[in-house]
């Protein structure tokens, strides 16, 4: 009887088990993962953004020391980008924040004004044949070419999944997860300017005719 006891709650368990055991990869192909998964890609997508953006600010004050040394007199341009990547560094998106549209514009306005500021300072060492020369400020330049670079492949991919992501927020099969399991997820906020239609700061290695 004490054994019969036993056995009668486990004989219980089993159309539960069983249905589970149907239920779980049925969940799988419905894509019930898709939403984490589209949510992860997104961060990470950002999290390269925030990368690519801190290795040009980096950069950039050995870039203002070099161009100082040559033309210390262009006090206000150089100001200007100090300043510029002041405001950059400070206005910052978490992956956490990033379904706030007014956080990311604030974040976008700074660093295209740090890219404003740097076109400026890179079209003021035109009128500087030695500093154009230096081999310091051709390297930096070099590796602001190739951040600028990166940093549009970056935007890309972020603007590519939060699209993915938001996407599946709102279209049939995964809507129903979004409904009905991920209540607390939000679209994110996306760049409002593509890369393509951004002024990068032009950098020129003095291979032009002339220059």
């Amino acid at each position: 009887m004490f054994a019969q006891r036993l056995a009668f709650p486990t004989f219980r368990t089993l159309p539960a088990l069983l249905v589970m055991a149907v239920m779980l990869p049925l969940l799988a192909g419905c894509g019930y993962n898709t939403i984490p998964t589209a949510e992860e890609n997104a961060k990470a997508a950002w999290s390269e953004v925030l990368n690519q953006y801190q290795r040009r600010a980096d950069l950039i004050p050995n870039l203002v020391e070099t161009v100082k040394g040559y033309a210390s007199h262009e006090k206000d341009t150089l100001d200007a980008v100090v300043e510029a990547r002041a405001k950059a560094t400070q206005v910052t998106v978490t992956p956490e924040t990033l379904k706030d549209p007014e956080a990311l514009k604030r974040f976008q306005d700074a660093q295209a004004g740090l890219t404003s500021a740097l076109s400026r300072l890179l079209a003021v060492s035109e009128a500087y044949p030695d500093l154009k020369a230096n081999q310091n400020f051709l390297a930096l330049q070099a590796q602001l070419e190739g951040t600028e670079n990166r940093i549009a492949v970056a935007r890309r991919d972020y603007i590519q999944a939060v699209r993915d992501y938001n996407l599946t927020l709102r279209t049939f099969p995964s809507v129903l997860w979004a409904t009905f399991w991920f209540r607390g997820n939000a679209p994110f906020a996306n760049f409002t300017v593509e890369e393509d239609k951004l002024q990068t700061p032009k950098v020129d290695f003095g291979t032009k005719q002339g220059g």
